[in-house]
Parts: structure tokens; sequence; C-alpha cells
């Protein structure tokens, strides 16, 4: 049987700074069947400098330009804020996990009890959060949006280094080695996943590229799963079907609130819709073998075809082939079998339809 999808329901930053809506997001995850809800967490001084400008998408969805500092200071949390989430979260029977998008929001986050780290695509080549988060024992979730291979390649050496030693690395040829030694491979496979990501909201069915997911995890041996962008599901549930082990997927109270990734986000009903057919899928995919299964045994006689007589035939004629015709039930003699039929003698009298007797 596949491995169970994990369901990471994404409210990131569609609580607009609110933290009863922050709450309800996580009643939203819970009620829709997910296995985590996810925020993101950040100092937006650390974050951002005044120059930074918002990205194209982020001025189409909030309808303004402005600086991306001001509207990272006003999706902030603070601790407390995540403590009450993590609570909520776990009296929900969900898992809590927020992606740390600086060293003082990672070391915040350690105290609580998340499954894993999340490394955001943008933060692929960031040594210092690739250092701390691998340093946490946690395992990773590494998402690689706008990434090349040899970025993730680059990544999971610094990772490999970090989990193989505690030195500091003095040159790119640390990472190198740390990548390619046998210690260093064995702990990327124990820790870490890749998601195939497309960094832009929403992003475009035909920017997906899916099968760069499958290509990322014959690459690099390692587990992959799917960061989903595009408007729907339809691009997740394919993903599942390709041997995705994590789908993260975006999710609103309402696509129409301002803010940076509501368009992008998926409505409650449509979350609920999204895991069931997840669920679905896998128990569609099944296993590998080709065989029948009990409920088509019952349907075999009654969908094949048997021997049976094509006119009357006398005892002791010899049979030739336009003697049988093939039709339902098939209980009796499989059709092949006239065959080896053919120029032996008849061993009683048959109407037509009888069925013909070995």
């Amino acid at each position: 049987m596949p491995k169970r999808t994990e369901v990471i329901a994404e409210a990131g930053v569609n609580h607009n700074g609110s933290i009863d809506m922050a709450l309800q997001l996580v009643d939203v995850a819970a009620d829709a069947g997910a296995d985590i809800v996810k925020f993101q967490t950040f100092k937006a001084d650390k974050l951002a400098t005044s120059k930074a400008a918002k990205a194209e998408y982020q001025v189409v969805n909030t309808n303004e330009a402005g600086s991306q500092l001001e509207m990272l200071r006003a999706l902030e949390l603070s601790s407390e804020d995540h403590q009450a989430i993590a609570d909520k979260a776990h009296s929900r029977g969900l898992r809590f996990l927020s992606t740390a998008f600086d060293a003082e929001s990672l070391t915040m986050l350690t105290a609580f009890d998340m499954p894993a780290i999340k490394i955001p695509s943008g933060d692929i080549t960031s040594i210092d959060l690739l250092l701390r988060s691998a340093r946490s024992g946690k395992p990773l979730i590494i998402s690689t949006g706008m990434a090349t291979l040899g970025e993730i390649e680059q990544a999971l050496g610094i990772v490999a280094f970090a989990l193989t030693t505690s030195n500091e690395p003095k040159s790119r040829a640390d990472f190198e080695e740390a990548y390619c030694s046998e210690g260093g491979r064995a702990a990327l496979r124990d820790k870490v996943t890749l998601l195939h990501c497309v960094t832009e909201y929403p992003a475009a069915p035909q920017t997906v590229n899916l099968r760069a997911m499958t290509t990322m995890a014959s690459a690099f041996g390692l587990p992959v799963g799917y960061s989903d962008h595009t408007a729907g599901i339809e691009v997740s549930l394919a993903a599942v079907a390709l041997g995705a082990v994590i789908i993260e997927k975006h999710f609103t109270l309402d696509r129409g609130l301002p803010g940076p990734d509501h368009s992008a986000s998926l409505e409650p009903h449509e979350l609920k819709q999204l895991v069931t057919s997840i669920r679905n899928i896998e128990s569609a995919l099944g296993r590998a073998t080709k065989a029948p299964g009990a409920q088509e045994m019952r349907n075999r006689a009654v969908a094949r075809r048997s021997l049976v007589a094509a006119r009357a035939i006398r005892k002791g004629e010899v049979f030739t082939a336009d003697a049988f015709v093939e039709k339902r039930p098939g209980n009796g003699l499989q059709p092949i079998e006239a065959l080896r039929l053919v120029g032996r003698p008849a061993h009683r009298d048959y109407q037509p339809d009888d069925p013909i007797e070995p």
C-alpha cells in the first residue's frame, strides 16, 4: 500500500494579523481532515529592509505597491499568539507547524512540539537558516520553488554538513564533501523531504512542470512532495498519484479578503474536498499486483464467455471449428479450449447453446 500522504493546510499569513482569525483557520483545517496546520513566523525587521519591494503578485493581490516591510509588520504574530494557535491545534487533533523566516523566530519555534522544520523556497540559499534548522534535530521539509537542481544539491550539502559535524564551515568544499559522503547521504535520507513548488500566487497549471517532482526524487534519492500554489485542487491530486508524500496547500476563510495570499488559497469547503479526494486516490492506488480482486471474481462468470454448441451435434461427431460459439455465462470451458477440441469426437449429443463439456 502507498504511504499515507501528509496534508499540510497552509494558513500562512491568511490570518491578516488577527489571532481570532488564526484560531478560526485552525478549526477549518481540523474540520477538513488535514494532518498539519501551518503558519509563518517572522520578525519583519529581520526579514526585509525598508527598500524591499513587494513581489508582483503581492502588489496585485493587495491592490497597492507599498513596501514589503510594512506589509510584513502587519502580519506578525506574537509568541503568545503562537502558543494559543498551537494549543488550539493540539486540542483539535492537528499538529502545529510554522515556517521560521529568521534565526530569532526559529529559536522561538523550537519551544513548540513541531513535527518538522519547514525551509521556505526563498531561503534555500540561506546558509545560516539551513545550518540552524538542520542542527535542531527535527526532520526538515525543504521547499524548492525558484531553485535549480544545482541549488537544491548545494542546500542539501549544507544540511548534510550540519547533520554530520558540529564544526563551522570554512569553504564550499566542506558542503560538497559532506554531501558526497556516505554518512551525509544517510543523514539526508533520514531527515529530509523535498517539496516541488512554483513560487507564484496563483501559479498557472502550465507553469507547474509536475514531472520535476519525480526528477528530484530520482536525482537525490529523497522523499518528495508538492507545495501547491495553483487555483483548485487538480494539480495536488495529480501529485499524489505521482507519489507525493506531502501536499501543502494554502487555505483561507474567504478568498475575497485583503492580503497577499488569499486569492491563491482554497476556501473551507474546497480544503475539505482536497483532503477527501487525496484519501480516495490513496485508496485507489492500492498495490502494484495485477490480479482480479474478490469483487471481480464474482463477476467473471457473468461477464466472460464459455464454449457452447453452435448447432445440434451428435454423439461421436467430430468437432469442427463451426461447431462452437462463445456465449455467456463464463462458468464453462474457456474459448481457448476450442483449439484443443477441434478434430475430436463429441462424447454426447448437444443441442444449440448446450455448454460444451471437457
